[in-house]
């Protein structure tokens, strides 16, 4: 382990040895850049839960945090810890992150790292399985990935997933939010861009041993934007980064065009149903308020 100031030490007298190599001046940015990307944060024991709020901090994060999706990871032995995915913006490239705290009070903040670490929308499996991390990402922006990892901070292999394929989904595949685990399998929201680049919000069910069969998915989405959630800053919109289940019900929160957030619930058994081909309808029930 190393302070910033002892690398930046390092990194002086090494450049003003090799003052005029411009490659140096150039790995010296990088390495800066990456340290500064790894960080800690503590907030007072004392302070409302609601008044905790990450702001960007490293060089990556200047312009923005993005769609962070939230996860209660199981440990092999039983302990708890909470993760996130999210998009760290520097105004010029996106930069996958991970968010890892135990009591919402401490967080530690690193970069992901390896080949197939690219893109948006990385969503984490809530456990282990067969022994290995397990992750959804999309890598060329259009099909839906899964990867698997021996070590959390790097990936280096994936595996196709879906593919667009009806026409609410046509442009664009995304996952919305870390799999939820169900008796049936992996229930996971996705998202889907279709014509006139609309945002909608669908279901696909993975096999709890292997995630990498598809036991089933909806052939139209669960929400669509409606006269109400078209317009705002990203119009024609709407968008999850994870759903939970709560007694018989799944809860979607989701934001519309950018602009408010609201939520819907679903009948677990009528969705689960669905996707393994034993019920043809569902019903979505979607809150008036907003919030």
């Amino acid at each position: 382990e190393f302070a910033l100031e002892e690398m930046e030490d390092r990194l002086k007298r090494v450049l003003s040895q090799y003052r005029h190599h411009a490659e140096y001046e150039a790995i010296a940015s990088s390495l800066r850049t990456l340290a500064r990307s790894n960080y800690e944060l503590d907030f007072d024991e004392d302070q409302s839960l609601d008044e905790r709020c990450i702001f960007p901090t490293s060089p990556n994060e200047t312009n923005g945090i993005e769609d962070a999706r939230f996860v209660r990871f199981v440990e092999d032995d039983g302990e708890v810890t909470y993760y996130a995915t999210y998009t760290a913006y520097n105004g010029q490239v996106t930069f996958p992150q991970l968010l890892l705290t135990r009591d919402f009070t401490h967080f530690s903040i690193s970069t992901l790292n390896g080949a197939e670490v690219q893109n948006k929308g990385m969503a984490l499996f809530p456990r282990k399985i067969n022994g290995r991390y397990v992750m959804l990402s999309r890598q060329d922006g259009e099909n839906i990935y899964i990867m698997y990892s021996d070590d959390l901070y790097f990936w280096q292999t994936k595996e196709i997933l879906l593919k667009p394929t009806y026409h609410w989904e046509f442009v664009q595949l995304g996952n919305c939010g870390s799999p939820i685990e169900t008796e049936a399998g992996w229930l996971v929201l996705s998202h889907g861009v279709g014509p006139m680049r609309k945002y909608a919000i669908s279901a696909f069910l993975l096999d709890l041993n292997d995630p990498g069969k598809v036991i089933g998915r909806l052939t139209e989405p669960l929400l669509s934007p409606d006269e109400n959630e078209r317009e705002g800053y990203v119009p024609n919109v709407v968008y999850s980064c994870g759903g939970l289940i709560n007694g018989n019900e799944l809860i979607i929160p989701y934001a519309m065009s950018d602009y408010a957030s609201s939520f819907a619930t679903v009948n677990v058994q009528e969705l689960l149903n669905e996707l393994t081909g034993s019920q043809k309808q569902v019903e979505v029930n979607v809150e008036e308020q907003s919030l």
